[in-house]
């Protein structure tokens, strides 16, 4: 079996999406010996915005004439597809920046989505291709959104990636939540500690 870890806050050690994302890869792994684990930094390696020279290439496969640029970006692209295709599960760590995730996050979204890889376009619509496999969302926000009437009009985080996910055919998704953190230390505290309530009990089930 093999996991895919992909971290994308650019905060380093003190990113709460790092810690959540180790956490649950820690005890996944504990509830399944054996597991492979691939790891990728976006923002620590982060693949570059689409631009009309990359688009072309990456999202339109016109292939004639590669510059250097233009090879190594789809290579890239290439390599970020198969990594997701080769995962049963996926973890992903997604902090909210301003009521959505973050660009290298963003980016990746972007070149994971590939007609004829994740999904494909037919008569009654898009189909996704990527199904089968788990994937678990580590959020972090500063305020507290979720059950509440902002969660509709600010959630452009989870709800976004819920959405991506399912257009690639990835309907089994869980969501670790840290939220209110930057809401005083009892707040985070609370929010920690329920999170790695969330974690075991994801753990549980996939033992």
């Amino acid at each position: 079996m093999t996991l895919l870890h992909i971290d994308s806050s650019p905060l380093g050690p003190a990113s709460v999406t790092r810690q959540l994302t180790a956490d649950i890869v820690k005890a996944w792994t504990a509830a399944r010996p054996g597991t492979r684990v691939v790891y990728r930094d976006l923002a620590a390696a982060p693949p570059e915005h689409l631009t009309a020279e990359l688009m072309k290439v990456v999202k339109f496969r016109d292939l004639e004439n590669l510059n250097a640029r233009q090879q190594a970006e789809l290579t890239l692209t290439d390599t970020l597809v198969d990594e997701l295709l080769a995962a049963e599960t996926v973890v992903i760590g997604a902090p909210m920046y301003n009521f959505s995730i973050p660009t290298q996050l963003k980016v990746w979204v972007d070149r994971i989505c590939q007609a004829g890889k994740t999904f494909r376009y037919t008569e009654k619509g898009p189909v996704g291709l990527a199904g089968g496999r788990t994937v678990i969302i580590a959020s972090a926000r500063g305020g507290r959104y979720a059950g509440s009437p902002m969660e509709a009009a600010l959630d452009h985080q989870e709800a976004y990636l819920k959405t991506v996910l399912g257009f690639v055919g990835i309907t089994d998704v869980s969501v670790v939540r840290a939220e209110g953190m930057g809401m005083g230390p009892d707040a985070r505290a609370q929010a920690l500690e329920a999170a790695g309530g969330e974690i075991q009990r994801l753990a549980a089930l996939a033992a």
